[in-house]
């Protein structure tokens, strides 16, 4: 898309680049286990276990980078 700036890894703001990964686990229950484990080895939870608009289960946690991890179910 025009106009959308280099990637600087602002979770707020669209940029062009790598920013996201998503996961998908197989159950609700694997997202809540991988979203407890990835918080408590210190990784920020941005999104809490929660059903979407569209249906899925997910939750999001940034890595080391600031870009996004889903998992989803």
């Amino acid at each position: 898309m025009p106009g959308i700036q280099e990637n600087t890894n602002n979770i707020l703001k669209p940029y062009q680049g790598l920013i996201q990964w998503a996961f998908v686990t197989g159950s609700p229950e694997n997202v809540d286990e991988r979203t407890s484990r990835l918080k408590s080895d210190s990784y920020r939870v941005i999104g809490k276990p929660r059903r979407t608009g569209d249906g899925y289960y997910e939750s999001i946690i940034l890595d080391p980078e600031g870009s996004r991890i889903e998992t989803v179910a």
